[in-house]
């Protein structure tokens, strides 16, 4: 078991103070608040929590859990304090960091008088970037330690909800944290053991992101619902209906297939019905930002990969699908084929691997090339072998996944310009020739 000090007895601090030390670890609870010290050392909430008061009597009974306003004695008698202090939003609606940047300070301090390794670990919500660029500095600077050495680093974000967070505790949907050293990964881990969730363990950075990403989700489905939910009370339809049923479809609607950053959306379907949506809205006067803005956003994410295109070396392009989705020839409303038609105004020489919509033309099927005529000579432009198409190119625009290409293009990918919006390898990152439009 390990022995914990945490910074903060508020939301998270408590309900993190008392579940652990109900798992057996030793728990030091630091405030500043004389108050709450006190009434945390007498068994007593200082929050509305259901179910908290009775961890905390006994736990605190149990000896396992205490409360000081004394900072180096709490850092003294501890092997791993987690900061849980607020980050209010500042006036320009950028996180605020005074109370994590004096807590880190503080941790330093009573750190640089300690003989032991002690591992600092974060859990308020900071955003991607925060741990590097201000608490390790701060914690290195006051210390007089190097982080990964002299002390450990992580960073832990919660995910509780208030009014079910013990629940939550023990019934994660959602373990995730980083950490720059073993020894904190290790604390960690072992807090975490046992608990029915997977443990993503990621850098310090992702996991800052991860919990902004959770909360931003959580706020867009909100806004959805909402929005559906007025369009269908203007039809004289029951919107909670319409979110029950639609959310009880986990193949596609509640599937994690449409959740992976990449490319734009299209197809005979998503964009048309996008719109018609909107303007059945805009008949019945309802209002839909979030609608309003998803066209707009996927529109950006075209600009944005003709923009990396155009900033490869070379006027030649070896583009790898153009349907709006591997394995058919579909071309209505096709982003790639929108990007295609783009790139061959500016003066590109364009040709294209794409092996259904070549089966198609092949085999002369009354649909072929739907919706190509936004391609100039489309038929001429195709490439039948993913060879002469990379070696006839100076820039790889890869836009469908075909399992047959990703290794050439991989190869390729070391002495030519790609630009991925599929992704061929997860491995990969942007740098160098190769750049990721999400990655």
């Amino acid at each position: 078991m390990a022995r914990i000090s945490i910074l903060g007895i508020g939301y998270v601090g408590v309900v993190s103070a008392a579940c652990l030390a109900e798992d057996g670890h030793t728990v030091v609870a630091v405030d500043i608040d004389p108050a709450k010290v006190a009434k945390l050392n007498a068994g007593e909430a200082p929050i509305v929590e259901a179910g908290l008061t009775p961890l905390l009597e006994r736990n605190v009974a149990r000896g396992r859990l205490s409360a000081t306003t004394d900072i180096a004695a709490a850092i003294a008698e501890t092997d791993l304090t987690f900061i849980c202090v607020g980050t209010p939003s500042a006036p320009d609606g950028a996180v605020g960091l005074d109370y994590v940047k004096q807590a880190c300070g503080d941790v330093a301090k009573a750190m640089a008088q300690k003989a032991s390794f002690h591992s600092v670990v974060v859990r308020s919500t900071i955003v991607p970037g925060t741990m590097n660029t201000h608490c390790i500095p701060i914690l290195e600077q006051q210390s007089g330690l190097i982080a990964g050495e002299g002390f450990g680093v992580g960073y832990y974000p919660e995910f509780l909800r208030e009014g079910t967070a013990i629940d939550d505790n023990y019934n994660p949907g959602l373990i995730v944290f980083g950490a720059i050293d073993p020894i904190t990964e290790r604390l960690l881990r072992d807090i975490n053991e046992g608990l029915p969730c997977a443990i993503n363990v990621v850098p310090l950075a992702t996991a800052e992101m991860i919990k902004y990403t959770s909360n931003s989700w959580r706020a867009v489905k909100v806004t959805f619902a909402n929005e559906i939910g007025n369009i269908a009370k203007s039809c004289g339809i029951d919107g909670q209906l319409v979110m029950k049923v639609l959310c009880s479809d986990d193949k596609v609607n509640m599937s994690p297939y449409f959740m992976r950053p990449g490319f734009a959306f299209g197809g005979s379907c998503l964009p048309k019905d996008v719109r018609a949506l909107r303007h059945l809205a805009q008949g019945k006067a309802i209002s839909t930002p979030l609608l309003d803005s998803v066209l707009t956003a996927n529109a950006e994410q075209i600009e944005r990969a003709e923009a990396m295109v155009e900033n490869a070396p070379g006027k030649s392009i070896g583009m790898v699908g153009i349907s709006f989705k591997a394995g058919t020839d579909d071309l209505r409303e096709s982003p790639l084929a929108e990007l295609a038609s783009r790139l061959i105004s500016k003066g590109f020489d364009l040709r294209v691997y794409d092996p259904s919509v070549s089966v198609a033309y092949e085999h002369s099927m009354g649909g072929s090339g739907r919706g190509s005529g936004v391609v100039p000579d489309l038929k001429e432009r195709l490439v039948s072998k993913i060879d002469e198409l990379i070696s006839g190119a100076d820039i790889l625009l890869v836009g469908n996944r075909y399992d047959e290409a990703l290794e050439p293009l991989t190869a390729a990918a070391a002495t030519k310009s790609l630009v991925d919006l599929t992704r061929i390898d997860p491995k990969m990152r942007s740098g160098g020739l190769y750049a990721g439009i999400c990655w």
